[in-house]
Parts: structure tokens; C-alpha cells; sequence
């Protein structure tokens, strides 16, 4: 969800390649800031699934979290909305992450990077479900082998990880934008054409009712992952019009989307969203990565963001199921006030992505990485 989105691949940025596009600014490096977005919409997300839902997590509260958290649900209710920004940072990041890279890099770093954390979350949240299966119910072995792919959406395999049809669209922009542009190298001309001609088809389709070009273009969902690509190309080589235009342009059918998709009520909680506020949400996403191309949030420089940023995907791979089953075994049978399991729950959860990082992905993303390289003649 880059993601629900993996981290930020910490990669030096090369040359422009192929473009006579203007020079770049100079900005280099990691961008920190980021990271703390990253981990700002996950908590949003988190926020939501907590407090501002009903569903399986008004068991686990043993009421609706309307009742017990009356003012904070108001706010959570919104907190779907976290998914909106995190597609905008992974077009931004992406594109930045795959500049000057085969295409063999490109799929060897997005397994790498999606699919170890992915697999131990799938395992702890089974194992969950076989403890206190009234919170999470159980799945079949032929499904849960299926949820090993991350392609159980499309199979019409039940889902292990609630959270999962996120990085099933993001799976998607990868394939797409792997297929269009980094098989031939990325370069500014080739992102705005891809940007602009994805946002013409994703209009269109609009107009078929094809279920084929809806999956594969996501109308609902790709303004932000081309919002975030053009905002990488005012980062890397400054504004122009152009690009400014592309991102207007997503912004005007995102905030369409989320407020045709969000406005109405939740449906479990009761609680009801408000469309100005959900127009709002949607363009504070675009504008806090806007800052961020344009180098407004240079001084967020904080060393703890780095963690921030790394601890993002594990966390919410993790924390929907296995935060309800905290929340009832705090709550319902150890009696902590509803604030306590809360706050408990959510630094649990922190913690246990921690502990996926470092002892999953730091040191099996890159073993995957290299087990994924081959010698082949194309040196793909």
C-alpha cells in the first residue's frame, strides 16, 4: 500500500537517460518526509479499522466503536483514506526507484520487497484465526495456498489479509508501468506518455462497462498512482506546466472517485461521511506529496523517519486481524479501558512490524533478490 506500499527503496538516483527534458534540479536522495507519510497513512488506515468501522471489530470491542469511541469515530471514519495517499507516494516512488533500471531489476526488487513480509503475515494471521477464530475465521488450505501468489482477488480466493486488495492494485501499476516504460528505460517523456494515455483510456473505460478494462485500467484508482508520477517529474526535473497539468487532472477525477466510492454511510458503524471532507482528504494527499516534489520538506531530516518508512508495510500487512484479536484479548477478557487497549494495540502492532523487518526483510529480501538473478545473454 508503497502501499498499503512497501518502503522507500533506498537507491541512489542516476542520470536522466533519453529526454531532452530540463536538466534536473539536483535533488538527491533519500526523501525522509516520505517515509513519515508512509507511516502517517497506515496509522490513518489502522485508525479506521480500529474506530471507525463496525463489523468484526464491533465484537472485539463488544459494541460498535460509534459507542465507545463517540467523538474519535467521527474523525476515524476517514481513515479509509489513508489507501488514496499511499497510491500517490508509490507513483511517486516508483518512478523514482525505477530510473536507469532494467526490467529485470525492476521485478526482482518488487518481489523482493513485497513478498517476505507478505508470507509471514499470511502465517500469523492463520495462525491467528485457529486460536480465537471468532475474530478471524479460518480459511481453506487450497485458499490459503492461493493468498501465497497475492493473486487471490482475481482467483475469487478468499482473502487471508483483509488489507491484501491494495497491493492487488498496486500489483497491477507495476505490470503496467513495467510493460509500457521500464522495459524500454524509463524517461520523462515515456512517464508522460504513459500518464497521459493511461488517463484517457481509464476515462473511457468508464464508458464500456467492461469488467477486463476496468480491472486492468482501475478507473477508481489510478489518478492517484499517476498523480504521484508526474509530482516524481516536477521532483526530478522541475514544473512545467505539462505535468502540472496531468497532476490537476488527477487530482479532479480522484476526488470524483473517492467521493462517488466514500460519501455515503460506512454501512457497519452507521457513522456517515461528509463529500466536502472526503474532497479535502483527497487533495491534502496530493498536496502533501506535491511539498514534497518540491522540496518544501527538505528539513524534515529526522533520522527516526527512516524506521518510520521501514516499519510501514509490515504494519499494515498486519495490523486489521491481528490488531481485532488484540483488542478483544486486552478488552473483552484482561478488562483494559477501551483507551489503554487502544494505544496498546496500535505500539503491539509497531512492534511486531519491527520485528518483521528485522528479522524478515532485512535479511531475506536481499537472499530473494540475488536468488532471483540469473545469468542470461539479454543481462536483464
Amino acid at each position: 500500500m508503497t502501499s498499503p506500499s512497501p518502503a522507500l527503496d533506498d537507491v541512489p538516483i542516476p542520470a536522466p537517460q533519453g529526454t531532452s527534458a530540463p536538466a534536473p534540479t539536483g535533488r538527491r536522495g533519500r526523501l525522509l518526509a516520505l517515509d513519515g507519510l508512509r507511516l502517517v497513512a497506515a496509522l490513518m488506515v489502522c485508525l479506521y479499522h480500529y474506530t471507525g468501522r463496525g463489523g468484526t471489530i464491533s465484537a472485539s470491542w463488544h459494541q460498535s466503536p460509534s459507542v465507545v469511541f463517540p467523538t474519535l469515530s467521527r474523525v476515524a471514519v476517514y481513515g479509509c483514506l489513508g489507501v488514496q495517499l499511499f497510491f500517490v507516494i508509490s507513483g511517486f516512488v516508483i518512478c523514482m526507484s525505477s530510473w536507469g533500471r532494467t526490467l529485470g531489476d525492476f521485478f526482482r526488487s518488487r518481489v523482493s520487497r513485497l513478498y517476505p513480509a507478505y508470507w509471514v503475515a499470511l502465517v500469523l494471521v492463520t495462525a491467528a484465526s485457529l486460536v480465537l477464530p471468532a475474530v478471524v475465521k479460518p480459511v481453506r488450505l487450497d485458499e490459503f495456498l492461493v493468498n501465497l501468489t497475492m493473486l487471490q482477488q482475481p482467483m475469487g480466493a478468499t482473502r487471508v489479509l483483509g488489507v491484501c486488495w491494495t497491493l492487488w492494485a498496486e500489483v497491477r501499476f507495476y505490470a503496467l508501468f513495467a510493460l509500457f516504460v521500464v522495459v524500454r528505460g524509463v524517461t520523462y517523456r515515456r512517464v508522460v506518455l504513459f500518464c497521459s494515455v493511461w488517463t484517457l483510456a481509464l476515462v473511457l473505460c468508464r464508458t464500456t462497462g467492461n469488467a477486463l478494462t476496468d480491472q486492468v485500467l482501475m478507473p477508481e484508482y489510478a489518478p492517484y498512482f499517476i498523480g504521484g508520477l508526474a509530482l516524481y517529474l516536477i521532483h526530478r526535473f522541475g514544473s512545467d506546466l505539462l505535468l502540472w497539468g496531468i497532476v490537476a487532472v488527477s487530482w479532479l477525477l480522484g476526488q470524483s472517485e473517492a467521493t462517488r466510492g466514500l460519501w455515503h454511510s460506512t454501512g457497519h458503524s452507521g457513522l456517515h461521511r461528509d463529500p466536502y471532507v472526503v474532497v479535502l482528504d483527497v487533495t491534502l494527499s496530493f498536496a502533501v506529496v506535491a511539498a514534497v516534489a518540491l522540496g518544501w520538506t527538505r528539513w524534515a531530516s529526522w533520522r527516526w523517519l527512516t524506521t518510520a518508512g521501514a516499519l510501514t508495510y509490515p504494519f499494515y500487512l498486519v495490523h486489521e486481524h491481528l490488531g481485532w484479536f488484540v483488542i478483544r484479548v486486552l478488552h473483552r477478557l484482561l478488562g483494559l479501558p477501551s483507551a489503554v487497549t487502544l494505544g496498546a494495540t496500535v505500539l503491539i502492532m509497531l512492534a511486531l512490524a519491527w520485528l518483521m523487518h528485522r528479522f524478515v526483510e532485512k535479511p531475506f529480501g536481499p537472499r530473494l533478490r540475488r536468488a532471483l538473478k540469473t545469468r542470461n545473454p539479454a543481462g536483464a
